[in-house]
């Protein structure tokens, strides 16, 4: 496992995207070999599809022949929903950069059977070759996607009901009406994610550190998924300073220490 510290929200994003550039020129996809690539969504991973957006448009990088996964979606919204993933990944990204429609997969929580529409994303996932890149956000509870506290490290992509503090939360892109808030969701589980070749995990901002201290200072627990991925061979948290607050000094001067090895790795290519 990998923590790179950085000073603020706008060095964490360009890491971020930085790192998914060099993955995927390294990787070098073409027709008969695509690169697989898990997405979030939410407000932390924003700056770093930005700067994805300007690589691609300056042509630094092509999504021609990268397949993405996304994470997690509502049940029952329409997709055209503006607090729809779909909606969200649409205005956020998609339509900014040379992908192709057939290559998004988003799970659809209007599927008229969600454990089959689960079951089938799995498959894509497989049929795929596996992600070779997961990217994700991780909320202030340790919750990547919607596998909340209490969530099977072992899971699947399954319908999750969702708890009462994450309704609360996510009541802001809902006009600030609970009652407008679904209550279940479609979320690949921690194993899915366990499964990807990479794993590179986005936290920021002074709510997140008591997240970040139990995701890698603590020993592995179901009440914080962020945890699990202390078992992943390449794992890597990337956060800003503020993230770092419940952090015991050693292990920021520790992992500080090794920022220009990190800094290296997402600017040279990888030796073949």
């Amino acid at each position: 496992m990998q923590l790179v510290i950085l000073n603020d929200y706008e060095q964490m994003s360009e890491f971020a995207a930085k790192f998914v550039r060099r993955r995927i020129l390294d990787f070098n996809p073409s027709k008969d070999r695509y690169f697989t690539l898990g997405l979030p969504t939410g407000s932390t991973p924003l700056g770093m599809y930005k700067k994805l957006i300007d690589y691609c448009k300056n042509g630094q990088l092509s999504f021609q022949f990268v397949k993405t996964f996304n994470m997690d979606e509502y049940a029952g919204i329409p997709k055209n929903h503006p607090a729809s993933y779909h909606s969200f990944m649409y205005h956020n990204f998609f339509r900014h950069i040379d992908i192709h429609p057939s290559n998004v997969h988003i799970l659809d929580g209007n599927a008229a059977d969600l454990n089959k529409e689960c079951e089938e994303f799995e498959k894509e996932i497989h049929s795929a070759g596996g992600i070779m890149l997961f990217v994700g956000g991780v909320g202030s509870d340790g919750h990547v996607a919607f596998n909340e506290p209490g969530s099977s490290l072992a899971s699947r992509t399954r319908v999750k009901t969702l708890a009462q503090e994450t309704i609360v939360a996510n009541s802001r892109f809902f006009n600030n009406d609970i009652s407008q808030v679904p209550t279940q969701a479609l979320t690949v589980g921690v194993g899915t994610l366990l499964d990807a070749h990479e794993i590179l995990l986005l936290i920021s901002g002074p709510l997140k550190a008591h997240a970040l201290h139990n995701a890698v200072e603590n020993g592995v627990s179901h009440m914080w998924t962020a945890s699990a991925f202390q078992l992943h061979p390449k794992a890597t948290f990337v956060c800003d300073e503020d993230a770092t607050l419940e952090l015991k000094v050693r292990t920021v001067r520790y992992f500080k220490g090794l920022l220009q090895s990190y800094l290296r790795i997402i600017e040279e290519p990888i030796e073949k």
